[in-house]
């Protein structure tokens, strides 16, 4: 299912969405420059892999990071920035610039520890922001669950549907679950979990403890949350 975007209509500024979006785009332009051949080693350098980090946690803690901002082609970055646009301006509005950007940040954080935990002998550099993205939708699952995420719904491409924020990223989820168990290769399946996974109990403590009716958002929340 592709969402192409939600019902959260009071954003107020999306500064760090933007930028992640804008940090992504650059640091892939800036890896076609090196062609094809240097791409593959720079992915075993500044890609995240399993196996090496854990023979050096301490020597190898620096690649969870610069893996976030890297992506083994322009389709796997575009879905990745998509999801960013689609679902960061709202949880970015009700967090905030720095709030939201920890919660990328660990969230990307804790995909990585996922997937090497479930694969500790991986060699495979693991690589892009899905992580991150995926925390960004655990935390708008519990601050909108009311919220309607308007839809593609493969192969009906010509229709669009309006599903509730609850159905299409529970539906998300479990098929991460899905092909995780199935031990489909090719995509981090473990890492999106602990991302998503991270996002959910993260924002409970990082959210906003009140709302006031002064607040232009109040509207927002009280419709759709």
């Amino acid at each position: 299912m592709f969402p192409l975007r939600d019902t959260i209509t009071y954003h107020g500024a999306i500064i760090a969405t933007i930028g992640l979006i804008a940090l992504n785009t650059l640091g892939f332009f800036y890896q076609l420059s090196f062609g094809p051949q240097l791409m593959q080693t720079l992915f075993f350098n500044f890609g995240f892999v399993p196996s090496a980090f854990f023979d050096n946690p301490t020597g190898e803690f620096w690649t969870i990071f610069s893996s976030m901002f890297m992506h083994g082609s322009f389709g796997h970055l575009l879905s990745n920035m998509w999801f960013i646009w689609v679902f960061g301006p709202a949880v970015e509005g009700r967090l905030g610039f720095r709030r939201f950007l920890i919660l990328f940040l660990l969230s990307g954080v804790a995909a990585a520890l996922t997937q090497g935990f479930f694969m500790p002998d991986s060699t495979i550099p693991m690589v892009g922001a899905s992580g991150g993205v995926s925390g960004i939708l655990g935390a708008y699952l519990i601050m909108f669950p009311r919220a309607r995420i308007l839809t593609i719904i493969p192969p009906f491409i010509f229709f669009f549907f309006w599903l509730p924020a609850t159905i299409y990223l529970g539906y998300w989820i479990l098929i991460q679950f899905v092909y995780a168990f199935s031990g489909l290769p090719g995509v981090a399946w473990w890492a999106h979990i602990g991302g998503f996974v991270l996002g959910l109990v993260l924002i409970l403590f990082m959210r906003p403890r009140r709302i006031y009716k002064a607040d232009p958002f109040w509207e927002c929340w009280r419709d759709y949350c």
